[in-house]
């Protein structure tokens, strides 16, 4: 047992010096022996020396310093530095597609990527955000078969529901199921959606992964028109909003100078703003839909639809009905 201990004892080592230690936290000689030794690895002043030297010649940096008249050794660089796992850590905890337990999980591995001083550190300062997180566990396995759908090109089956106002599962098609072509997976507004094609309808459709109850691979290959979408799928997700399908149009949106952020937000930073007297202009691609509506609305008196006379016709018409509804 002792024999096979030693032949992992570099590989210990670096696991021992990546997770306890850093520039801040550095680690006696004597120290590390001690917890070599506990894991059945025996280890002397010298040959810890010897060891420290291999690692950097293969490149590992691990760096000393002196504490009071002790050595000590650690390793500063990581992968992630702590603003970059905050980030991930922030993001994980905002989603909600991934749920309570399985966040938990994830920001613990998260954390623990920056050894174990900062791990406590990052996850005691992780702010819980007032997020509605969802409860389908199956998320996981459900993106690794998409996943794997994507890279082989194959059709799928998925049973689909939504929710009834008793926060029942309710199946608008027999069964729930749906025989699709996957597009691409896209995270939008922080839920997760599957975008694929749907052959009897010749349309895209957009799909919730938390309400994706089972996905199947099928033998059949996508079609020539699933593999065209997929090369416009940037293009796509940018003229959507928040995954809510409709007909697209093309739309020149009249706006005050204050909503030129609010464009840029959601068109990005390629579109052609131009001036048009006191105001600004722009032309978009948008899917016409009632999150276009309420997305128009909440920019009232600052924000106008010209043309096409169609698009701003109707919505018109949503703003009369729901005048009238208001009145009765």
């Amino acid at each position: 047992m002792t024999d096979n201990c030693q032949k992992i004892k570099l590989v210990k080592l670096l696991e021992l010096l990546r997770q306890e230690t850093d520039e801040e936290h550095p680690m006696k000689t004597n120290d590390i022996c001690s917890r070599l030794e506990q894991m059945g690895i025996s280890s002397e002043r010298r040959t810890l020396a010897m060891d420290i030297s291999m690692l950097n010649d293969y490149g590992y940096e691990v760096m000393s310093c002196r504490i009071g008249k002790s050595k000590a050794y650690y390793i500063e660089d990581r992968s992630f530095s702590i603003p970059e796992l905050k980030v991930l850590i922030d993001a994980v905890q905002g989603s909600n597609s991934i749920t309570e337990k399985k966040s938990e999980e994830l920001i613990t591995k998260l954390a623990d990527l920056s050894g174990s001083h900062r791990s406590a550190l990052l996850k005691r300062n992780a702010v819980k955000f007032n997020t509605i997180k969802h409860t389908n566990e199956r998320i996981y396995y459900t993106i690794d078969q998409l996943e794997k759908a994507l890279r082989t090109n194959q059709k799928i089956c998925i049973v689909y529901y939504h929710l009834d106002e008793n926060g029942k599962k309710i199946y608008h098609t027999e069964g729930g199921v749906h025989i699709v072509e996957p597009i691409s997976l896209i995270y939008d507004s922080n839920e997760y959606y599957l975008t694929c094609y749907d052959a009897e309808c010749s349309e895209n459709r957009n799909y919730r992964l938390d309400r994706i109850e089972r996905v199947e691979l099928l033998d059949d290959v996508i079609c020539d028109e699933t593999r065209s979408r997929r090369r416009g799928i940037a293009r796509y997700k940018a003229s959507i909003f928040r995954m809510y399908g409709g007909d697209t149009e093309n739309v020149t949106l009249e706006f005050d100078r204050s909503v030129i952020e609010s464009i840029y937000d959601t068109f990005g930073l390629g579109t052609k703003i131009r001036p048009c007297g006191e105001w600004f202009s722009a032309n978009v691609d948008v899917q016409i839909s009632p999150t276009f509506w309420g997305w128009v609305f909440q920019f009232a008196g600052k924000m106008r639809i010209l043309e096409p006379t169609s698009v701003k016709e109707k919505y018109l018409e949503r703003l009369q009905e729901t005048i009238n509804f208001e009145t009765e």
